[in-house]
């Protein structure tokens, strides 16, 4: 059966505000800060990286659940205009499209969602034609859906026994939990984990001070472990070698999605079948080209844009 799309992404799309950067801390008692810039843009860690993967040429789709309002309509046409397959977004009658506020100060972010269909969204909205037909799948944001992350090791063995590779960006925790047991489930499922470096050392445990160590402990359960690690690039870890690319030198304007712009860098890399080196010195560009404006998807590069920064970054090593 041919393969309907490269890649299907699971997850959550939302509209983000992304407000900063503030000089002084946040302020309660009505009173107003004013800041130099603020965007209204197309957010969630599955959203970005859709529109990362289809910037970078791949035919996309994502599956998840939106709201029936004004903030759901945006998100629909935001990904349709940057290239992604909306068909399999649900739209609920009943529950309202998430939210996001980013507020940005002293080169951090605070985030604030409300959850809408985040916990409604099921394996139901994943369809299973979809999971059998797409050459790989990548889920995101696994704890802020309860309903999807307890059925997203079967639907990743369904994906993988019809030939697809997997791979999952957890992103952060809310409650703080990190669940090792949920997520032994679903590292034997996936075939590439993607966090950032504090997220490695959450989810591999306290006993790892460091991301390589974390990821070599993570890399132990399975998956291939490609930790993204800031100003200081990033790492992958197979449970034996350890290969290592720096990030580019750029001015970021805007840091807001580019772990997931560096997860569409990293799949679309390994999907075209570069090296493990090479896609991780992609995946890298991708992630720090993607902070040239403001939200997570206005600078994503193409493929062309991408391979020629790591080749200007090789040559100034």
């Amino acid at each position: 059966m041919p393969h309907t799309f490269d890649l299907l992404v699971i997850g959550d799309a939302n509209p983000d505000v992304v407000l900063g950067p503030l000089d002084e801390p946040l302020a309660f008692g009505q009173r107003e800060q004013l800041v130099p810039t603020g965007v209204l843009t197309l957010g969630g860690s599955a959203a970005i990286t859709a529109c990362g993967a289809a910037k970078l040429g791949l035919r996309v789709a994502i599956a998840g659940r939106v709201g029936d309002d004004d903030a759901g309509r945006f998100v629909r046409a935001a990904l349709q205009a940057r290239g992604v397959d909306t068909t399999a977004l649900g739209t609920d009658p009943d529950l309202p499209t998430p939210l996001t506020a980013v507020v940005a100060r002293d080169g951090d972010r605070a985030i604030l969602t409300s959850s809408g269909t985040l916990a409604a969204t099921g394996p139901a909205d994943v369809p299973e034609e979809w999971l059998t037909t797409s050459r790989h799948v990548h889920a995101a944001s696994y704890f802020l859906m309860p309903k999807l992350a307890a059925a997203l090791p079967d639907l990743l063995r369904t994906a993988r026994a019809h030939g697809a590779t997997t791979s999952l960006d957890t992103n952060d925790d809310p409650a703080g939990r990190w669940d090792p047991d949920s997520i032994a489930a679903v590292l034997s499922e996936t075939d590439i984990l993607l966090p950032n470096a504090q997220e490695a050392l959450a989810l591999a445990g306290q006993a790892s001070k460091e991301p390589e160590e974390a990821a070599g402990r993570l890399a132990g359960r399975g998956p291939l472990v490609v930790v993204k690690d800031g100003a200081r690039g990033a790492l992958a870890h197979d449970g034996r070698t350890v290969r290592r690319a720096r990030g580019l030198t750029v001015r970021p304007r805007d840091t807001v999605g580019a772990g997931d712009s560096f997860d569409a860098g990293y799949v679309a890399a390994v999907l075209r079948g570069l090296p493990p080196r090479e896609a991780l010195a992609l995946a890298a560009a991708c992630g720090s080209l993607s902070t040239r404006a403001h939200g997570g998807t206005d600078a994503q590069p193409t493929w062309d844009e991408a391979l020629a920064a790591v080749t200007h970054n090789g040559e100034n090593e």
